[in-house]
């Protein structure tokens, strides 16, 4: 009877210590996590990051990546002005041809950025500017000083020093400086995307383009288009495709190579086909060598041994999935059925018909279902690869992001890429369908 009260005492003793482990956890966990979070709020200096925003640049940036600079310029040396698509050469109005808001007149230029925004480029070299609810802003230099009217506590959105004056206004941006004087002015979209001012082609229809009367003589009306927009001189979509290409490339290289080379490797690297621990041994380690090292860090590495390219980086990812792919394939091969492999060695088979009949049909499921991922990954690996080896579509959005001019560029190429990845994936899935599941 004392035993059973003491048995009754002991079980009741060890649930409640069981509940109050429980109640500990439940409590301390959210504690712990709080904790951590603390922890990284003053570890990562949350407010010194809120604080050091800037969201004039990020508004500044937003507005760039959906629509284009129209640059007036004008040569405070020369006394030339010119009107180009983003400042560039490529994107220069042609003499006669100016837009509807610029207007010439006398040696002076007048300049309308909506919103009752007036800029004037004075024959004398001064800059003009009226802006809505604050007056008149005149500018000239006095030496190497920039000379103004306004008072010495200026508005945020006008920025000062002795040799600079810059104004950014809801409608469009203005420098003033000793060499140039400059308007930005905005507009929606991509300006020049299929034809550059210097084809004839640029303002046409797509109905004229393909029902109309021939636009240039020497060439019909669609053939000469496709060439003209392939041959874009400022969006370059013909070298844009071409990158593309690349990067499939490296992905298709470096991810069925690693396929390749890492099957019969797997063979020597599972416990079930390979009976020398030793060989096992060196061959996991190198897989584990080649995994554990990342595929920027080989890019690094091959690039400097070979120089850069596209080839370079897919050999970066060849390596970095040969480790991978090992592992994955040598772990496949020591889970196959035994029984298949007996039954095909039942009718004489040669060794290497029973691994063709007994064993590459039980792993080839998981291998194409990794090496497809794989592949459809490695396309957006093979993107920041290309920025280093200088091939395909990252060289482009790395040159893009670093000039900082043109962003709608740069969301040209984030559209791409994400339209690659997409269609690698549909891809990919059908193939997973096709060739795992048979349908």
């Amino acid at each position: 009877m004392a035993a059973d009260i003491y048995a009754t005492t002991d079980l009741r003793a060890h649930v409640d210590g069981l509940f109050l482990r429980k109640k500990l956890i439940a409590l301390g966990l959210p504690l712990l996590v709080l904790g951590y979070l603390v922890y990284v709020f003053f570890a990562f200096d949350i407010m010194g990051l809120a604080q050091r925003a800037r969201m004039d640049n990020a508004m500044t940036l937003a507005a760039d990546m959906v629509s284009y600079k129209t640059h007036v310029t004008r040569d405070n040396r020369s006394g030339t002005t010119t009107v180009a698509i983003e400042g560039e050469r490529k994107g220069q109005y042609p003499d006669g041809h100016l837009p509807d808001w610029v207007r010439m007149d006398g040696g002076n230029t007048f300049i309308n950025l909506g919103a009752d925004h007036q800029v004037t480029f004075m024959t004398d070299g001064s800059l003009l500017l009226r802006v809505p609810e604050f007056g008149e802003i005149t500018a000239k230099m006095d030496g190497r000083s920039v000379v103004t009217n306004l008072p010495a506590d200026v508005p945020n959105w006008i920025n000062l020093s002795k040799t600079r004056l810059a104004i950014t206004t809801d409608a469009g941006r203005i420098s003033f400086t000793r060499n140039k004087t400059e308007v930005f002015n905005y507009a929606p979209g991509w300006e020049l995307f299929f034809f550059t001012f210097d084809s004839p082609y640029y303002g046409a229809g797509i109905l004229d383009i393909l029902f109309g009367a021939r636009i240039d003589p020497d060439r019909m009306n669609i053939a000469g288009a496709l060439a003209d927009f392939w041959h874009n001189k400022m969006w370059s979509h013909g070298q844009v495709a071409w990158a593309l290409f690349e990067t499939l490339l490296m992905a298709f290289l470096g991810t069925f190579g690693a396929a390749i080379i890492s099957l019969p490797l797997a063979f020597l690297a599972a416990k079930n086909f390979t009976p020398l621990q030793p060989i096992r041994f060196a061959l996991r380690r190198v897989f584990d060598l080649f995994r554990g090292i990342d595929g920027l860090i080989w890019t690094i590495i091959l690039a400097r041994a070979f120089g850069p390219g596209p080839l370079t980086g897919a050999l970066a990812i060849l390596l970095t999935d040969t480790g991978s792919f090992g592992k994955m394939f040598s772990e496949a091969l020591e889970n196959v059925d035994g029984k298949q492999i007996e039954g095909v060695a039942s009718t004489g088979a040669a060794p290497m018909h029973r691994y063709r009949f007994g064993v590459i049909p039980q792993i080839t499921p998981v291998l194409l279902s990794q090496v497809l991922y794989f592949f459809e990954s490695n396309t957006r690996s093979a993107t920041v690869i290309g920025a280093i080896t200088g091939g395909g579509i990252g060289l482009l959005l790395t040159q893009a992001m670093i000039t900082q001019k043109d962003w709608e560029e740069v969301t040209y190429y984030i559209i791409l890429i994400v339209l690659m990845v997409m269609l690698m994936d549909s891809l990919s899935g059908w193939l997973r369908r096709k060739l795992i599941k048979g349908e």
